[in-house]
């Protein structure tokens, strides 16, 4: 023995300076590699079960367990049966002497590799491993310790992680399924007998106002008076012991719902068991006591009980998201609902003691997620189940959500809430639009609730209600682009809109009087506006009017977003019918925009600057935002009145464009000059009225655009006015025939503007070849990205237009696409320049390709082709970091468009374009780890593939007339066989977004063109690329993919399944190393020959799984065993 011992205190000397503070990374490398070596011995276990024994050492007993875990997982098959045997008796000896005393992180793990030997053995060697838990529940001493052990065995057994055969995996489900019954009989009767227990001396408490809630609910909620009195026992006091075995045996639950279909083995006097440990969560009083008595310990025994509340609603939460419900097992749902919303009603209960929101604040957080993931599952997988029963109140479980939802204690809260909500609203809207002759019975029954849901989100936007709770969100940190306050009334204002389409009348006259009242206010503010030395001031100085002022403010900002969301109401087939609602609004909104800009509001002092200038400004700004939301209205009103009587829609054009020109200024703040730019845009774009270059302040912006003097507006504001001043001569006027369209006028004036627009970009053609001082260089690389970037915006908002349109377009800009060509080779070795230059050409090919014509389109190809040499490209992608990598990429691009155009015209560029990608761009990227360049380039060979078929295959029709089967005359080979060998390249790599990416194109391929049924592919990559497929799959390294990678197997193996099954297969057998020949005619038969999708991928995967365990099992045996 003294061996044994020697080696344990040399072991605990080693852990203790392993896991020491002063111990280098160096030493625990030594020491870490000690530990392994020694851990791989035959033999090492013995000593581990001694030092297990003999420790009291944390970091020994871990040690010491992790080679048993190493041992039974990796290496049990070697081992000699006699110390198996040994090791099932030893361990959960041990386990069972020591489980009192064991730190429970080490009382866990050696549950876990008990059970672990159970994965192997149970129940040919090991027959007694369930027995022995069943046997550890039902003896009081030792609940606790086999709850553990059966949790584990569900964790480890159920879906085991470990590679195990796919036969063993479906034995141990299978055994596992056989015990369900004789486990959850156990488990209730465990958690009941604890109840009844102690529900028998808890001293009865006096009637409190939170006890005789039999209420009148609760007795059409539940059916029975009888389960409604069992639900209204006080609740027991448990003792520590009691409640640490209640959790354990709900823990346990909640995994083996996770897995065992619903059946009848889950009894309803389980459920009811349950739901009496869920009222836990949702009782205050046990909380009140906790506190009131003082001590830290029984403070923590409130929190245990809140616990045992969270954990009863994650068994109950499981059960619902089941989605699979069968017959015999609806009427247990339907009594779990039922159950539920008694709980729902008694945390919203009010009473003189409390509110609902108090009510709320003392509950466990977590019991209140878990209470609205039950709400949402509700509504999501079973409400449209359970709505067709009669004895359902559908309408006052919508009561008790509502009070649920506007209590909730947190934004999260209300936000989870806002989503049930949404998911509620959205199944109406597709229950109505199904059943269109009971529209109006439905939505008479919901009608109540969704007005009342309306009337408070809207209160809850507003500080004038709910000031408190606004003031708490955060309007400054961006997360995922929108601040904690936008996303708050994003949110809010969806559940607005979705009531909108359900209730429209309802809606609007909600909604437009509160905004009516906001409005006074701001429209009242000229008479406080007086003149002073510097300007205008606001004359509201009082604090408390200022702070009125702020929150009026922002409500009216709120509500101006709200009425821009609504406006798709209003249009199409209900245009008629809202005619009035809608005119009311934007006769509003265009009247309040005047007004903003007239005032100037926007510039003038106020007493508390800091807070109003920024709400006067947002106002301004959200007006013109909601007005540019009726832009579709205003096109269809358009389209009605232009020949009658137009006068009223001139008006309101007119007004509105008289409040954008004065904030067209480079002295007005960028987020209401933004919002002014885009309601010019979408006049001009959508609205397109006949009339609008006539008006005074359209003119007016024009001359200041064009003239360059004037002060130039940031660029985002230059590039959209840009835009609206070229669409208004560009685009067509809607309602009149081709013959007054004006087009000769219009387009002299579209040539003057793009010239005044370019004229110091066309000036830099002379200088182009002149090396530049590093000042000048920066100056001109500002007029290049000034220009390019209006002239790109231009382009793409023309390229879904009319011919014509696009032919002007090109007209104008044809000078300055020249002097871009020409820039071009002087800016070769500025990425940056390059990056746009090329922009603004994949634009041109994009929208204007057929205008630019064929000559002048082969010679910019022509011009790339040469700039990119091989240096080049090496210098952009190795050197330039991802400006460089950008450039190549939207070179990429350009031919992408070039390559997909039909007809003959480009065909002669394949040759040169292929052998770019081949010979220049791929041999720099296939050895990169890198993904960048790489998408794009295969899509640009997919393209290739894709839309020049012909280049490879010609099929000749005669000869298929003749033979009755198309003959392939095949060309271009090399290519083709260069570019699927990159292709299968590719699915070696571990990027996976280009694996799928991949993947997914040459499965389209064959869907189109046949791919794989082609001879080349057939007789010569067919095999490669399935066996790449599979190698994949044995890897796990594109785990994400199973699926897709299962699928494109089948389709390359369905081409020729005859060969897949006598050559294929046994071939890829006979190469897989780390498995014995026996193992592998085992693969080989249990590979079924079906020939059917599911079936065979069905067959991959087990194939795949099985060859990973036999690897395994073959790893773990000792060296030099001799297998007959």
């Amino acid at each position: 023995m003294a061996s044994e011992e020697a080696s344990l205190r040399a072991l605990e000397s080693l852990m203790t300076e392993f896991f020491h503070n002063c111990t280098t990374n160096e030493r625990k490398r030594e020491i870490e590699e000690l530990l392994n070596n020694f851990a791989q011995q035959i033999g090492a276990w013995r000593f581990c079960l001694y030092f297990l024994s003999s420790t009291r050492n944390d970091y020994v007993m871990m040690y010491s367990l992790t080679v048993f875990e190493n041992l039974i997982n990796k290496m049990w098959l070697g081992v000699p049966s006699q110390d198996k045997m040994e090791i099932r008796s030893c361990l959960p000896k041990l386990l069972l002497a020591q489980h009192k005393t064991l730190p429970y992180f080490i009382r866990n793990k050696l549950c876990k590799v008990i059970v672990d030997i159970g994965r192997q053995d149970w129940p040919m060697f090991y027959h007694d491993f369930f027995t022995n838990i069943l046997q550890l529940i039902q003896s009081p001493v030792t609940t606790p310790l086999g709850l553990i052990m059966l949790k584990t065995t569900s964790e480890e057994l159920a879906c085991p992680r470990e590679d195990l055969s796919v036969a063993r995996k479906e034995e141990l489900r299978k055994l596992l399924l056989d015990q369900v019954q004789t486990v959850l009989g156990l488990l209730t009767g465990i958690l009941e007998s604890i109840w009844d227990k102690h529900s028998v001396t808890a001293a009865t408490p006096p009637p409190s106002p939170t006890s005789g809630e039999s209420g009148d609910l609760l007795s059409s909620l539940l059916q029975s008076p009888s389960a409604a009195k069992l639900l209204n026992q006080p609740i027991p006091i448990l003792d520590t012991e009691s409640e640490y075995v209640c959790s354990l045996a709900l823990e346990c639950l909640a995994h083996l719902f996770s897995w065992i279909p619903l059946s009848t083995s889950i009894t309803p006097s389980l459920l009811t068991t349950i739901f009496h440990f869920a009222r836990f969560g949702c009782d205050t009083r046990v909380r009140k006591m906790s506190s009131v008595n003082g001590s830290s310990q029984n403070s923590v025994l409130g929190q245990e009980r809140g616990r045992l509340g969270v954990l009863a609603m994650s068994c109950i939460n499981e059960l619902m998201s089941k989605n699979c419900v069968p017959m015999e097992f609806e009427e247990y749902l339907l009594r779990m609902f039922q159950q539920t919303f008694y709980l729902l009603q008694k945390i919203t209960k009010e009473n003189n003691a409390h509110t609902v929101k108090s009510r709320l604040e003392e509950l466990d957080e977590s019991y209140i997620e878990k209470f609205t993931d039950f709400l949402r599952l509700f509504v999501s997988v079973h409400l449209r189940r359970i709505e067709s029963y009669s004895q359902f109140p559908v309408v006052e479980f919508l009561a008790l959500l509502f009070k649920y939802t506007f209590h909730q204690p947190t934004h999260e809260g209300y936000f989870s809430c806002l989503d049930i909500w949404t998911l509620f609203l959205d199944y109406l809207t597709s229950k109505i639009k199904s059943r269109l002759a009971d529209k109006e019975a439905v939505l008479n029954r919901y009608e109540d609730a969704l007005v009342l849901l309306l009337t408070e989100v809207l209160n809850r936007i507003q500080f004038r209600y709910n000031q408190a709770q606004l003031e708490e969100l955060d309007d400054e940190t961006l997360d995922d682009d929108q601040t904690e306050w936008q996303r708050y009334l994003r949110q809010s204002l969806e559940v607005v809109a979705k009531v909108m389409e359900l209730l429209p009348t309802h809606a609007f006259s909600t909604l437009f009087p509160v905004l009516q009242d906001n409005l006074e206010v701001y429209l009242g503010l000229q008479q406080f506006v007086v003149t002073s030395g510097t300007g205008h001031r606001l004359n509201i100085t009082a604090e408390n009017d200022c702070r009125r002022l702020h929150c009026s403010l922002r409500d009216l900002s709120s509500l101006l977003q709200a009425v821009g969301r609504l406006a798709e109401y209003f249009t199409g087939d209900v245009f008629a019918a809202r005619f009035n609602d809608a005119l009311t609004v934007v006769e509003r909104l265009v009247k309040v925009t005047l007004y903003g800009s007239q005032i100037k509001l926007y510039n003038i002092e106020t007493a508390v600057p800091s807070v109003l200038k920024p709400d006067l400004i947002d106002v301004h700004a959200q007006s013109l935002a909601a007005l540019q939301a009726y832009a579709h209205w205003l096109a269809q009103f358009y389209g009605e009145v232009h020949r009658q009587n137009p006068e009223q829609f001139i008006s309101l054009v007119s007004t509105a464009l008289e409040a954008i020109t004065p904030l067209i200024s480079s002295k007005v703040q960028e987020k209401l000059l933004l919002s002014a730019c885009h309601l010019l845009v979408s006049l001009a774009t959508t609205v397109r009225p006949v009339f609008l270059i006539s008006i005074p302040a359209v003119q007016k912006v024009f001359n200041r655009i064009t003239d360059t003097s004037a002060q130039r507006l940031p660029d985002k504001a230059q590039v959209l006015v840009c835009r609206a001043l070229s669409n208004v001569l560009l685009l067509p006027w809607p309602n009149l025939p081709e013959s007054e369209q004006q087009w000769a006028v219009r387009s002299a004036n579209h040539a003057s503007l793009i010239s005044a627009l370019t004229r110091e970009y066309r000036q830099l053609k002379s200088n182009a070849i002149v090396p530049q001082r590093k000042v000048q260089l920066e100056d001109t690389k500002v007029i290049i990205h000034q220009t390019l970037g209006v002239l790109e915006d231009i382009v793409e908002s023309i390229s879904g237009e009319s011919t014509k349109s696009r032919q002007i377009c090109y007209q104008s800009l044809q000078e300055s696409v020249q002097v871009s060509l020409a820039l071009f080779p002087a800016f070769i070795h500025q990425s940056d320049v390059t990056d746009e230059m090329l922009s603004f050409f994949l634009t041109l090919f994009q929208g204007l390709r057929v205008q630019m014509g064929v000559p002048f389109t082969e010679q910019i190809i022509q011009t790339f082709l040469n700039m990119f040499t091989r240096e080049q490209l090496a210098e952009s992608i190795l050197h330039e970091g991802s400006t460089g990598c950008r450039v190549v990429e939207k070179f990429l691009k350009i031919l992408q468009v070039v390559v997909q155009e039909p007809g003959q015209v480009f065909k002669p560029f394949l040759p040169s374009v292929i052998s770019l990608c081949m010979e220049q761009v791929y041999p720099i990227i296939a050895e990169r780890s890198s993904p960048d360049v790489k998408a794009e380039l295969f899509e640009l060979l997919f393209r290739v593939l894709h839309h020049n078929w012909r280049y490879f295959f010609k099929s000749n029709v005669l000869a298929s007339v003749q033979r009755g089967v198309a003959e392939e005359q095949m060309e271009n080979e090399a290519q083709f066989s260069a570019i699927m060998q990159a292709f299968g390249q590719s699915f070696l790599q571990p990027d996976i977004h280009l694996f799928k990416q991949n993947l997914f194109y040459l499965e389209t391929l064959n869907t189109k063109q046949k791919l794989y049924h082609k001879k080349i592919f057939r007789t010569t990559m067919l095999f490669q690329f399935v066996n790449v497929l599979l190698q994949v799959l044995v890897h796990k390294s594109h785990d994400l993919l199973q699926e897709e990678i299962g699928i494109a197997t089948y389709n390359m193996a369905s081409v020729d399944f005859d060969g897949f099954y006598s050559a294929f297969l046994p071939e890829f057998l006979a190469s897989c190393d780390g498995v014995d020949s026996n193992q592998k005619n085992v693969l080989g038969r249990n590979f079924k020959m079906d020939r059917d999708l599911p079936s065979f991928t069905q067959n991959v995967h087990r194939l795949v799984n099985d060859l990973r365990y036999y690897r395994l099992c073959n790893d773990s045996l000792p060296p030099g065993t001799v297998k007959l």
